[in-house]
């Protein structure tokens, strides 16, 4: 990311010319993601509202609005919310729904 300060503020460039896919992700309250990893892409989170739990490979933590997580290629991940919560995703790389590994899923779609 980059931050850019000008007369009136400021504004933060995430992406510049680089393929990508761009969305916001709303989890449930106490619903969760499936633990997944991606071949073909890293992703770039930024939470949105509190609430959100992020697990990275086996380590969680608590987040709060503004915070940023880098997840490579390959790398097992998660979001879990403990209430109706969003989170901004970039994707980098080639993107298709079907290059989600799930690991482990609640909703039994492993």
């Amino acid at each position: 990311m980059k931050e850019v300060k000008c007369p009136w503020g400021k504004f933060s460039q995430f992406v510049l010319n680089k393929k990508c896919t761009v969305k916001i992700l709303t989890i449930n309250k106490n619903q969760s993601l499936s633990k997944q990893i991606h071949k073909k892409r890293s992703e770039f989170w930024v939470i949105l509202d509190p609430g959100i739990t992020i697990e990275i490979k086996n380590k969680k933590f608590k987040t709060k609005p503004g915070q940023e997580i880098n997840i490579p290629k390959n790398t097992p991940h998660r979001a879990s919310a403990t209430k109706k919560a969003r989170f901004l995703e970039i994707s980098f790389g080639y993107f298709d729904e079907k290059d989600e590994i799930r690991l482990e899923d609640r909703y039994g779609r492993v």
